[in-house]
């Protein structure tokens, strides 16, 4: 099949997604916050007074979606390698979060422990399995790690990773940091992709 209609194939079953129409309709960037919505209701793990990092933040639909649930009353820092359009309330620095002179900035802006780091980042992935999984794989290490200088004790963690090589290995190693563990798949996440979000709670500092 050519790009061509790989592409016109793709934007036929966007616009027809439920969660695209329900994220225009309710003025969310992208139906990823549907993701973290069902994963709230089932948690309620963000509520107001929480300070909170979310890692990968652009478009933005997850960072609206918890200043909603803050109701002014906490703080969110975010951070990507891509531009993001503000939202009241937020803080958004542009860089990458693996570098140490961004981390170091973004530390020296917020300047204490924080409540919760959250990432829904994935790289650009090219279809193969063997060459993605390592990937997104590194990628969530390099979270874990950003976590671990972050967050408070009893601090939370929430990741999106994707099951394959090596996901078992890496929710062993975050079990050993946290007293609690759970993996939630949302319904707002495509039935053919692999992604879980794996939530850590209660960090063991």
């Amino acid at each position: 099949m050519s790009n061509k209609k790989c592409n016109h194939s793709w934007l036929q079953r966007h616009c027809s997604d439920t969660y695209v129409k329900r994220a225009q309709k309710e003025g969310f960037r992208a139906r990823s916050a549907y993701k973290l919505l069902e994963i709230q209701e089932k948690t309620r793990l963000i509520h107001p007074g929480m300070r909170i990092i979310e890692l990968g933040a652009a478009p933005g639909s997850w960072s609206q979606l918890i200043s909603r649930l803050l109701k002014s009353n906490g703080k969110l820092y975010t951070i990507d390698s891509l531009p993001m359009q503000p939202i009241a309330s937020v803080f958004f620095m542009q860089g990458d979060f693996t570098q140490e002179s961004t981390r170091h900035a973004l530390k020296a802006e917020i300047n204490a422990p924080v409540d919760l780091v959250l990432s829904d980042i994935a790289p650009n992935l090219s279809g193969i399995a063997a060459v993605d999984q390592p990937r997104t794989l590194h990628l969530a290490e390099l979270a874990l790690e950003f976590s671990k200088e972050m967050l408070k004790s009893n601090g939370h963690f929430l990741i999106k990773i994707f099951q394959g090589s090596g996901s078992d290995l890496y929710i062993k190693q975050v079990r050993q940091l946290f007293k609690q563990i759970n993996i939630y798949k949302p319904t707002a996440s495509r039935a053919q992709s692999s992604e879980v979000y794996l939530l850590a709670q209660n960090y063991l500092k």
